[in-house]
């Protein structure tokens, strides 16, 4: 049985006494099939498996290793946003051994990915973590000990250090040249449908940017509004002038025109 088929057919056990169960619409796709039995969340709102399971593998797939709830809090065009623990989206998602097997290997991986960077040291090839994200020197302790004195690469190049230290941008050897920057000076220029100037023209933007909180270079699908949220850092940004969402709703609107910053020249050091 494929794993599609067995999620089609997840079902709440009637007899689960552990479950709170209720007749009210599902909260997260707002189905209301009288034979579907719901369970209520920790948050209050009611699911079933499937849309549970849909719902959480959806941001997963977005690298997002925390679940929040997106209904709609009553009366209020404000989402939930309640953050639902893992062995509470297993229980109620009735999750199956193939996808408790995805889940637990994806979620450490991108939870590290958050909060640190590790790369192979050109010296010695272990895995070196890099603590200070403003620095691109970093030192090997493993070679250190092997040399007899500290051993430094550039983060960038994956060259031995050259010049002094520490810098956020690039080391002394001709070849450190941030491949990003060179990635952002070449993107195309692209046109956002869904926004508008006030005398009804399109937008048009570099397809590429680098994230203003975390420096992850990210493309615009050029489908939906001018914001977006960075599937590292989570942070939602406008891809017109790269102000934080709020910051840039401050003085305009998800759909309408605000200045549009030109090809970025430096990319952001994330401060975790």
């Amino acid at each position: 049985m494929s794993t599609q088929q067995e999620e089609d057919e997840k079902r709440f056990d009637p007899a689960d006494t552990t479950l709170k169960f209720v007749t009210r619409p599902d909260d997260i796709t707002l189905d209301d099939d009288p034979d579907t039995l719901r369970a209520e969340m920790s948050c209050g709102h009611a699911v079933n498996p499937q849309s549970l399971t849909a719902w959480c593998r959806s941001l997963l797939d977005k690298g997002q290793y925390e679940f929040t709830c997106p209904a709609l809090v009553d009366g209020t065009i404000q989402k939930c946003e309640k953050e639902w623990p893992y062995t509470e989206i297993r229980k109620l998602a009735l999750l199956t051994d193939e996808e408790q097997k995805l889940f637990e290997e994806k979620l450490p991986r991108l939870a590290a990915a958050r909060y640190c960077e590790y790369k192979s040291c050109p010296g010695c090839q272990t895995f070196v973590e890099r603590r200070d994200l403003t620095n691109l020197s970093v030192s090997c302790t493993i070679c250190t000990a092997e040399k007899g004195h500290t051993f430094e690469f550039c983060w960038q190049c994956l060259i031995t250090w050259k010049g002094p230290a520490p810098r956020s941008d690039k080391c002394e050897n001709e070849e450190c040249i941030n491949p990003n920057l060179k990635t952002l000076a070449s993107c195309i220029t692209i046109t956002l449908s869904q926004v508008s100037t006030p005398e009804g023209s399109a937008v048009q933007c570099p397809s590429l940017r680098a994230c203003p909180t975390c420096g992850l270079i990210i493309e615009h699908d050029t489908a939906d509004c001018k914001m977006i949220t960075c599937t590292q850092c989570q942070k939602e940004f406008c891809f017109l002038c790269l102000k934080l969402r709020d910051e840039c709703l401050m003085s305009s609107g998800h759909f309408s025109l605000c200045t549009v910053a030109e090809k970025q020249t430096s990319i952001p050091s994330w401060v975790k």
